[in-house]
Protein backbone atom coordinates (compact mmCIF):
# COMPACT_ATOMS: atom_id res chain seq x y z
CA UNK A 1 0.00 0.00 0.00
CA UNK A 2 2.76 2.30 0.91
CA UNK A 3 4.74 1.94 -2.35
CA UNK A 4 1.71 2.35 -4.16
CA UNK A 5 0.82 6.06 -2.75
CA UNK A 6 4.78 6.33 -3.05
CA UNK A 7 4.75 5.77 -6.88
CA UNK A 8 0.99 7.72 -7.46
CA UNK A 9 2.93 10.77 -5.99
CA UNK A 10 6.08 10.37 -8.11
CA UNK A 11 4.16 9.57 -11.34
CA UNK A 12 2.15 13.25 -10.88
CA UNK A 13 5.65 14.96 -9.58
CA UNK A 14 7.01 13.49 -12.79
CA UNK A 15 5.26 13.25 -16.24
CA UNK A 16 2.34 11.34 -14.98
CA UNK A 17 1.74 7.39 -15.85
CA UNK A 18 -0.28 4.11 -15.17
CA UNK A 19 -0.52 1.88 -11.91
CA UNK A 20 -1.59 -1.49 -12.48
CA UNK A 21 -3.40 -2.83 -9.45
CA UNK A 22 -3.27 -6.68 -8.96
CA UNK A 23 -0.57 -7.06 -11.54
CA UNK A 24 2.79 -8.98 -10.84
CA UNK A 25 6.03 -7.30 -11.63
CA UNK A 26 7.64 -8.08 -14.31
CA UNK A 27 10.93 -9.24 -12.72
CA UNK A 28 9.40 -11.64 -10.22
CA UNK A 29 6.62 -13.68 -13.33
CA UNK A 30 5.65 -14.24 -16.66
CA UNK A 31 2.67 -14.16 -19.15
CA UNK A 32 -0.97 -15.03 -17.59
CA UNK A 33 1.43 -15.40 -14.36
CA UNK A 34 1.79 -12.12 -13.77
CA UNK A 35 -2.16 -11.69 -13.60
CA UNK A 36 -3.39 -12.01 -10.25
CA UNK A 37 -6.54 -10.25 -9.89
CA UNK A 38 -7.85 -7.80 -7.10
CA UNK A 39 -9.70 -10.40 -5.23
CA UNK A 40 -7.29 -11.85 -3.23
CA UNK A 41 -6.71 -8.08 -1.71
CA UNK A 42 -9.78 -5.67 -2.38
CA UNK A 43 -9.79 -4.25 1.21
CA UNK A 44 -6.17 -2.49 -0.14
CA UNK A 45 -7.68 -0.80 -3.24
CA UNK A 46 -10.59 0.81 -0.89
CA UNK A 47 -7.39 1.86 1.34
CA UNK A 48 -5.47 2.61 -1.66
CA UNK A 49 -9.15 5.10 -2.60
CA UNK A 50 -8.71 6.55 0.83
CA UNK A 51 -5.55 7.60 1.02
CA UNK A 52 -5.39 9.44 -1.93
CA UNK A 53 -7.65 11.52 -0.84
CA UNK A 54 -6.25 12.02 3.20
CA UNK A 55 -2.62 11.44 2.64
CA UNK A 56 -1.67 13.33 -0.89
CA UNK A 57 -0.58 17.07 -0.04
CA UNK A 58 -2.49 19.08 -1.82
CA UNK A 59 -4.97 16.28 -3.54
CA UNK A 60 -3.94 15.02 -6.52
CA UNK A 61 -7.16 16.15 -9.61
CA UNK A 62 -7.91 13.82 -12.85
CA UNK A 63 -7.55 10.16 -11.36
CA UNK A 64 -8.81 7.74 -12.81
CA UNK A 65 -9.82 4.59 -11.74
CA UNK A 66 -10.00 1.84 -14.06
CA UNK A 67 -11.29 -1.80 -13.86
CA UNK A 68 -9.96 -4.14 -17.01
CA UNK A 69 -11.74 -7.82 -16.97
CA UNK A 70 -9.14 -10.13 -17.30
CA UNK A 71 -8.45 -14.10 -16.78
CA UNK A 72 -6.52 -14.86 -14.02
CA UNK A 73 -3.18 -16.84 -13.43
CA UNK A 74 -5.35 -19.66 -11.75
CA UNK A 75 -8.21 -19.67 -14.37
CA UNK A 76 -10.89 -17.71 -12.65
CA UNK A 77 -12.21 -14.36 -14.65
CA UNK A 78 -11.74 -11.16 -12.34
CA UNK A 79 -10.28 -7.64 -12.72
CA UNK A 80 -7.35 -5.24 -12.44
CA UNK A 81 -7.61 -2.41 -11.76
CA UNK A 82 -5.51 0.43 -13.63
CA UNK A 83 -4.80 4.02 -11.73
CA UNK A 84 -4.61 6.52 -14.71
CA UNK A 85 -1.88 9.52 -12.81
CA UNK A 86 -1.90 12.46 -14.43
CA UNK A 87 1.14 15.07 -14.35
CA UNK A 88 0.22 17.61 -12.01
CA UNK A 89 1.01 21.37 -12.25
CA UNK A 90 1.54 21.20 -8.43
CA UNK A 91 4.15 19.35 -6.38
CA UNK A 92 2.52 16.55 -3.89
CA UNK A 93 3.82 15.06 -0.95
CA UNK A 94 2.97 12.24 0.90
CA UNK A 95 1.32 13.13 4.68
CA UNK A 96 4.22 12.09 6.99
CA UNK A 97 6.40 10.47 4.06
CA UNK A 98 8.14 12.96 2.01
CA UNK A 99 7.92 14.34 -1.96
CA UNK A 100 8.57 11.61 -4.59
CA UNK A 101 10.03 11.94 -7.95
CA UNK A 102 9.94 8.76 -10.52
CA UNK A 103 12.56 7.34 -12.20
CA UNK A 104 13.20 5.08 -15.34
CA UNK A 105 12.08 1.85 -13.00
CA UNK A 106 11.84 3.22 -9.11
CA UNK A 107 10.86 5.86 -7.47
CA UNK A 108 12.80 8.63 -5.39
CA UNK A 109 12.58 10.74 -2.40
CA UNK A 110 13.38 14.33 -3.51
CA UNK A 111 15.55 16.96 -1.41
CA UNK A 112 14.43 20.14 -0.05
CA UNK A 113 16.56 21.94 -2.97
CA UNK A 114 14.67 19.68 -5.87
CA UNK A 115 11.47 20.60 -3.96
CA UNK A 116 12.01 24.29 -4.21
CA UNK A 117 13.17 24.15 -8.00
CA UNK A 118 9.99 21.76 -8.83
CA UNK A 119 7.99 24.73 -7.55
CA UNK A 120 9.47 27.53 -9.45
CA UNK A 121 9.22 25.07 -12.69
CA UNK A 122 5.52 24.10 -12.05
CA UNK A 123 5.02 27.65 -11.08
CA UNK A 124 3.18 26.97 -7.37
CA UNK A 125 5.86 29.72 -6.13
CA UNK A 126 7.35 32.76 -8.15
CA UNK A 127 10.29 34.83 -8.04
CA UNK A 128 7.97 38.15 -8.20
CA UNK A 129 6.43 37.41 -5.01
CA UNK A 130 9.70 37.34 -3.40
CA UNK A 131 10.29 40.63 -1.24
CA UNK A 132 13.47 42.77 -2.20
CA UNK A 133 15.47 45.64 -0.73
CA UNK A 134 14.73 48.29 -2.60
CA UNK A 135 13.95 51.59 -1.27
CA UNK A 136 10.36 52.60 -2.16
CA UNK A 137 11.00 55.80 -3.16
CA UNK A 138 12.67 54.23 -6.70
CA UNK A 139 9.69 53.08 -7.56
CA UNK A 140 7.94 56.62 -6.94
CA UNK A 141 8.38 56.76 -10.75
CA UNK A 142 6.19 58.59 -13.81
CA UNK A 143 5.34 55.10 -14.25
CA UNK A 144 3.68 54.04 -11.00
CA UNK A 145 2.06 57.40 -11.00
CA UNK A 146 0.23 56.68 -14.61
CA UNK A 147 -0.92 53.41 -12.52
CA UNK A 148 -1.83 54.77 -9.12
CA UNK A 149 -3.81 57.20 -11.29
CA UNK A 150 -5.96 54.41 -12.75
CA UNK A 151 -6.29 52.78 -10.07
CA UNK A 152 -7.85 55.42 -8.06
CA UNK A 153 -5.27 55.32 -5.13
CA UNK A 154 -6.06 59.04 -3.79
CA UNK A 155 -4.71 58.80 0.10
CA UNK A 156 -1.30 56.89 1.24
CA UNK A 157 1.87 56.39 0.86
CA UNK A 158 3.32 54.33 -2.04
CA UNK A 159 4.39 51.13 0.68
CA UNK A 160 0.75 51.34 2.11
CA UNK A 161 -0.88 51.25 -1.31
CA UNK A 162 1.70 48.49 -3.07
CA UNK A 163 0.89 46.36 0.44
CA UNK A 164 -2.96 46.70 -0.24
CA UNK A 165 -2.49 45.06 -3.46
CA UNK A 166 0.10 42.12 -2.81
CA UNK A 167 3.06 44.09 -4.29
CA UNK A 168 4.63 44.81 -0.64
CA UNK A 169 5.38 42.44 2.21
CA UNK A 170 5.81 43.08 5.95
CA UNK A 171 9.40 41.78 6.65
CA UNK A 172 10.65 41.95 10.58
CA UNK A 173 8.27 44.55 11.15
CA UNK A 174 8.70 46.69 7.85
CA UNK A 175 7.38 46.87 4.53
CA UNK A 176 9.53 46.19 1.78
CA UNK A 177 8.25 45.61 -2.06
CA UNK A 178 7.98 42.75 -4.00
CA UNK A 179 10.00 42.21 -7.10
CA UNK A 180 7.00 42.31 -9.15
CA UNK A 181 6.44 45.83 -7.68
CA UNK A 182 10.50 46.62 -8.88
CA UNK A 183 9.40 44.95 -12.46
CA UNK A 184 6.52 47.05 -12.96
CA UNK A 185 7.31 51.00 -11.54
CA UNK A 186 11.26 50.93 -11.20
CA UNK A 187 12.75 53.04 -13.94
CA UNK A 188 15.94 50.73 -13.94
CA UNK A 189 14.55 46.90 -12.61
CA UNK A 190 17.60 45.57 -14.29
CA UNK A 191 20.11 47.88 -12.32
CA UNK A 192 18.61 47.72 -8.91
CA UNK A 193 18.06 43.74 -9.41
CA UNK A 194 21.18 42.98 -10.37
CA UNK A 195 22.24 42.60 -6.73
CA UNK A 196 19.91 39.34 -6.61
CA UNK A 197 21.84 37.83 -9.37
CA UNK A 198 19.12 38.26 -11.82
CA UNK A 199 18.28 40.45 -14.95
CA UNK A 200 15.49 42.46 -16.15
CA UNK A 201 16.24 43.04 -19.74
CA UNK A 202 15.49 42.43 -23.32
CA UNK A 203 18.63 42.36 -25.67
CA UNK A 204 17.91 42.35 -29.52
CA UNK A 205 19.97 40.58 -32.34
CA UNK A 206 19.70 41.59 -35.81
CA UNK A 207 21.30 38.62 -38.14
CA UNK A 208 22.26 38.80 -41.98
CA UNK A 209 20.73 35.60 -43.49
CA UNK A 210 19.04 32.81 -41.89
CA UNK A 211 21.99 31.54 -38.79
CA UNK A 212 24.26 32.61 -36.41
CA UNK A 213 27.58 32.28 -38.42
CA UNK A 214 29.85 31.52 -35.76
CA UNK A 215 33.29 33.39 -35.74
CA UNK A 216 35.37 36.20 -35.06
CA UNK A 217 32.96 38.72 -36.50
CA UNK A 218 29.34 37.70 -35.81
CA UNK A 219 26.93 38.38 -38.80
CA UNK A 220 24.75 41.22 -36.81
CA UNK A 221 23.22 43.94 -39.31
CA UNK A 222 24.28 46.20 -36.08
CA UNK A 223 25.18 46.09 -32.55
CA UNK A 224 22.93 44.34 -30.50
CA UNK A 225 20.49 46.47 -28.62
CA UNK A 226 19.31 46.55 -24.93
CA UNK A 227 15.74 47.40 -23.54
CA UNK A 228 15.48 48.40 -20.31
CA UNK A 229 13.08 50.47 -17.87
CA UNK A 230 9.67 49.12 -16.37
CA UNK A 231 7.60 46.24 -17.54
CA UNK A 232 4.98 48.30 -19.47
CA UNK A 233 7.53 50.37 -21.09
CA UNK A 234 9.98 47.66 -21.55
CA UNK A 235 7.23 45.82 -23.38
CA UNK A 236 6.00 49.06 -26.08
CA UNK A 237 9.93 50.17 -26.24
CA UNK A 238 10.91 46.47 -27.50
CA UNK A 239 7.98 45.80 -29.67
CA UNK A 240 8.70 49.30 -31.62
CA UNK A 241 11.98 48.48 -32.44
CA UNK A 242 11.49 45.05 -33.47
CA UNK A 243 8.89 46.27 -35.56
CA UNK A 244 11.11 49.45 -36.76
CA UNK A 245 13.66 46.91 -38.24
CA UNK A 246 11.22 45.00 -39.96
CA UNK A 247 9.03 47.90 -41.46
CA UNK A 248 9.38 47.35 -45.54
CA UNK A 249 7.54 50.51 -46.72
CA UNK A 250 4.98 52.84 -46.80
CA UNK A 251 1.15 52.66 -47.58
CA UNK A 252 -1.40 55.02 -47.98
CA UNK A 253 -4.11 54.86 -44.96
CA UNK A 254 -7.13 56.79 -44.04
CA UNK A 255 -4.93 58.95 -41.54
CA UNK A 256 -2.21 59.26 -43.50
CA UNK A 257 0.86 56.96 -44.81
CA UNK A 258 0.85 54.29 -42.35
CA UNK A 259 4.57 51.95 -42.46
CA UNK A 260 4.10 48.54 -44.04
CA UNK A 261 5.52 45.35 -41.55
CA UNK A 262 6.70 41.83 -42.78
CA UNK A 263 5.10 40.77 -39.74
CA UNK A 264 1.61 41.71 -38.22
CA UNK A 265 1.91 44.27 -35.94
CA UNK A 266 -0.34 43.02 -33.37
CA UNK A 267 1.29 39.43 -33.48
CA UNK A 268 5.05 41.07 -32.88
CA UNK A 269 3.18 42.85 -29.78
CA UNK A 270 1.62 40.04 -28.31
CA UNK A 271 4.64 37.94 -28.52
CA UNK A 272 6.64 40.60 -26.64
CA UNK A 273 4.39 41.10 -23.70
CA UNK A 274 4.20 36.88 -23.42
CA UNK A 275 8.00 37.01 -23.19
CA UNK A 276 8.16 39.46 -20.79
CA UNK A 277 5.39 38.86 -18.99
CA UNK A 278 5.69 35.14 -18.19
CA UNK A 279 9.66 35.18 -18.10
CA UNK A 280 10.82 33.33 -15.03
CA UNK A 281 12.63 36.31 -13.11
CA UNK A 282 14.70 34.13 -10.57
CA UNK A 283 17.24 33.34 -13.75
CA UNK A 284 20.62 35.23 -14.65
CA UNK A 285 19.74 35.69 -18.55
CA UNK A 286 17.63 38.40 -20.33
CA UNK A 287 14.93 37.95 -22.95
CA UNK A 288 16.74 37.87 -26.14
CA UNK A 289 15.01 38.50 -30.13
CA UNK A 290 17.04 37.17 -32.58
CA UNK A 291 16.01 38.90 -36.13
CA UNK A 292 16.86 36.45 -39.24
CA UNK A 293 15.98 37.36 -42.85
CA UNK A 294 13.42 34.57 -42.80
CA UNK A 295 12.12 34.75 -38.86
CA UNK A 296 11.94 36.01 -35.30
CA UNK A 297 13.39 34.18 -32.44
CA UNK A 298 12.07 35.48 -28.90
CA UNK A 299 13.49 33.12 -25.70
CA UNK A 300 12.33 34.22 -22.67
CA UNK A 301 14.11 32.77 -19.99
CA UNK A 302 12.91 29.79 -18.05
CA UNK A 303 11.11 26.15 -18.57
CA UNK A 304 7.22 25.96 -18.95
CA UNK A 305 5.11 26.70 -16.54
CA UNK A 306 2.66 24.31 -15.16
CA UNK A 307 1.93 21.05 -17.42
CA UNK A 308 2.66 22.54 -20.62
CA UNK A 309 5.12 21.49 -23.10
CA UNK A 310 6.06 22.25 -26.79
CA UNK A 311 3.33 19.66 -27.86
CA UNK A 312 0.63 21.20 -26.23
CA UNK A 313 1.10 24.88 -26.36
CA UNK A 314 -1.74 25.54 -28.51
CA UNK A 315 -4.17 23.83 -26.84
CA UNK A 316 -3.44 23.98 -22.95
CA UNK A 317 -4.61 26.76 -22.20
CA UNK A 318 -2.96 29.91 -20.31
CA UNK A 319 -0.89 29.61 -17.12
CA UNK A 320 0.30 32.57 -15.68
CA UNK A 321 3.83 32.46 -14.12
CA UNK A 322 3.74 35.44 -12.95
CA UNK A 323 0.19 36.82 -11.50
CA UNK A 324 0.97 39.57 -9.95
CA UNK A 325 2.71 41.14 -12.83
CA UNK A 326 -0.27 39.89 -14.85
CA UNK A 327 -3.26 41.50 -13.21
CA UNK A 328 -1.35 44.77 -12.16
CA UNK A 329 0.00 45.16 -15.88
CA UNK A 330 -3.92 45.41 -17.06
CA UNK A 331 -4.77 48.14 -14.79
CA UNK A 332 -2.16 50.82 -16.58
CA UNK A 333 -4.17 53.29 -18.41
CA UNK A 334 -3.25 51.56 -21.87
CA UNK A 335 -2.37 47.82 -20.84
CA UNK A 336 -0.08 45.97 -23.32
CA UNK A 337 -2.34 42.76 -22.28
CA UNK A 338 -6.25 42.29 -21.95
CA UNK A 339 -5.75 38.92 -19.95
CA UNK A 340 -7.49 36.73 -21.73
CA UNK A 341 -5.46 33.42 -21.98
CA UNK A 342 -5.17 34.18 -26.50
CA UNK A 343 -1.72 35.17 -26.61
CA UNK A 344 -0.86 32.02 -27.70
CA UNK A 345 -3.63 31.62 -30.35
CA UNK A 346 -2.94 35.04 -31.43
CA UNK A 347 1.16 34.22 -32.30
CA UNK A 348 -0.19 31.04 -33.94
CA UNK A 349 -2.66 31.95 -35.81
CA UNK A 350 -1.67 34.80 -37.45
CA UNK A 351 2.21 34.33 -37.74
CA UNK A 352 2.26 31.71 -40.52
CA UNK A 353 5.15 30.27 -39.42
CA UNK A 354 7.73 32.97 -39.48
CA UNK A 355 7.63 34.26 -35.73
CA UNK A 356 9.11 31.41 -33.32
CA UNK A 357 8.10 32.20 -30.00
CA UNK A 358 10.64 30.19 -27.23
CA UNK A 359 9.73 29.93 -23.78
CA UNK A 360 12.56 27.51 -22.89
CA UNK A 361 15.37 27.53 -20.62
Amino acid sequence: MGKALETLCAFTNTRGGTLALGLEDRAKAQGMERLHGLAENPEAVDELRRKTLTHLLPAVEGLRWLRVACRLRNGTDDHILLLIVPQSPKVHSILDDGTWTRLDASNREMTASEITELSYQRGVISAESEPVAVPFDLLETDTWRRFAASRGFLSGDIADRLYRIGLAKRIGGELQPVRAAVLLFADEPGGLLAAQQTRADVRIFHYRGHRIEPGAIPNLLKPPKTISGPVPLQIAHASAYVLDELATGLTLAASGFKTVHRYPERVIKEAMTNAVIHRDYRLNRDIQIRIFDNRIEIESPGLFPGTITPANIGKAGSFARNPLIARNLREFPEPPNVDAGEGVRIVRGDARGRLVPALLQ
